[in-house]
């Protein structure tokens, strides 16, 4: 079981990037963030057409989630439990027995912004919404664009992201922790501990040709699924096309024993 993460930065941009990578990549499940559309404009028959059933919740613009998969989704959650957030950022289903978080955590723009101090209390209001989901759903997928680089060798130079930078601060990190502590792994680093694998770079200065990345993009499974994660890693290849996505897809793989 193939699941995949991608923040595709506007679907209505990168409709063709996502139909050729489904082609080329055939995931079984895949979450999508920054949609940046409208329900009414989801393109969920084309994407029927291509073999993806889909649930999803956009907003004009901004932020806009969603999951696909091959076979159907079940016991669909749209937003944070008990969390009020006008945001499309989160979706969760249930895809044969395992089910899928799906986020797009928030930029936090700089550190002490009230912006940032939204972020901590939205990555409180995954914790405790994750925690309810790992007692109910064992076999869980925390995936998504987390705006978070998890430590110093997912990042293209430490001394710059670090405690105190936006996506790399000592506050966004612990809340990564503490979200892990509950029993999710990093699928990435079950099978590489390379430092410089990055799977979002900035449009500017030449980023990607110059590899000046971060690894914000994660598959967490949970302790259930840790045995039956075969491999994880990041595609760079959609982030070649022309007109693409500043984020790569992140996929986990599982085996069909899970």
């Amino acid at each position: 079981m193939k699941i995949a993460s991608w923040n595709v930065n506007s679907l209505n941009v990168r409709l063709p990037h996502l139909e050729q990578w489904l082609a080329a990549f055939a995931p079984d499940v895949v979450g999508i963030q920054e949609t940046k559309l409208e329900d009414h404009k989801f393109p969920d028959t084309r994407l029927l057409e291509l073999g993806y059933r889909n649930v999803f919740a956009g907003q004009k613009t901004y932020n806009g989630v969603a999951l696909l998969a091959r076979d159907p989704i079940e016991d669909v959650q749209v937003g944070i439990p008990g969390f009020e957030d006008e945001q499309k950022r989160a979706i969760a289903g249930t895809v044969n027995g395992v089910r899928i978080i799906n986020l797009y955590v928030v930029n936090g723009q700089d550190v002490g912004t009230d912006k940032y101090a939204y972020k901590l209390r939205w990555l409180e209001a995954v914790h405790g919404w994750v925690a309810a989901e790992l007692r109910k759903h064992p076999k869980l997928v925390v995936l998504g664009d987390f705006n978070i680089a998890p430590d110093a060798r997912d990042v293209h130079d430490p001394a710059v992201w670090n405690d105190n930078h936006i996506l790399t601060s000592t506050a966004e990190r612990g809340a990564l922790d503490k979200l892990l502590q509950l029993g999710l792994h990093d699928g990435f680093r079950l099978h590489n501990d390379a430092a410089g694998v990055f799977s979002w770079w900035d449009y500017r200065a030449a980023g990607f040709r110059r590899d000046l990345g971060l690894r914000i993009d994660l598959t967490l499974v949970s302790d259930a699924l840790k045995p039956h994660a075969l491999a994880a890693s990041i595609d760079r290849e959609p982030r070649t096309w022309e007109r693409p996505s500043d984020h790569a897809p992140a996929w986990v793989q599982l085996d069909r024993n899970e």
